[in-house]
């Protein structure tokens, strides 16, 4: 799903993102709710919900399913001042949590190729939600997720073409007792559970 937000920046440098888990859902500028399943359409075993929210250079994913309820949040948010932290692993409400970001510098022709193919391969996809900002075509947030019986996953890419970075990020969520797939810097081209390629381009 690609949307064009109304909207003008409200984060307008990568280095002003921050990470959160916990807390309450922000006013979002747009929302898809995704059932859970293992891509079959059948229910698989973490049942329930996620909502990908837009809160325009930024994102909130909020989960209801399994053993309890998740909110992660990667905003500009007041009094936080600190990077986007490289790696974050945690138990929440019987998951286990993990976190990883990564921001890429690149070249203007190379931003904007690569902005092209990320928001191509995320338009068609079934579980995906993307935004980008009128005046500027590379100017977008993205967000995809993936289940599986055990686990959601789900991928970001912030997209700052004034600064020619690209902030990417990569979560998981896993059945507690169930050994969680680290997320990995690089892409391997598998599949996901709906048979469908992983966007490649920034991570």
């Amino acid at each position: 799903m690609l949307t064009t937000l109304q909207t003008s920046y409200t984060d307008t440098r990568a280095g002003d993102l921050a990470w959160q888990l916990g807390g309450e859902p922000l006013p979002a500028l747009a929302v898809r709710d995704l059932r859970l399943d293992d891509g079959t359409g059948r229910s698989g075993a973490v049942g329930g919900t996620l909502q990908l929210r837009l809160l325009g250079a930024s994102h909130q994913v909020v989960l209801a399913a399994g053993p309890g309820d998740c909110l992660e949040t990667v905003a500009c948010l007041p009094g936080r001042r600190t990077p986007l932290p490289a790696r974050v692993a945690e138990q929440v409400a019987g998951w286990e949590y993990e976190f990883a970001a990564r921001i890429e510098e690149l070249p203007s022709h190379v931003f904007a190729a690569r902005a092209q193919e990320l928001l191509a391969l995320v338009e068609g996809h079934p579980r995906a939600l993307a935004g980008v900002f009128p005046g500027d075509p590379s100017a977008f947030t993205a967000l995809v997720a993936h289940c599986d019986e055990r686990r959601v996953h789900w991928r970001t890419w912030h997209a700052y073409p004034q600064e020619g970075r690209l902030v990417c990020t990569r979560s998981s969520l896993s059945l507690r007792g169930t050994a969680p797939r680290a997320a990995r810097p690089d892409g391997d081209g598998r599949p996901d559970g709906d048979g469908r390629p992983e966007p490649q381009a920034g991570w």
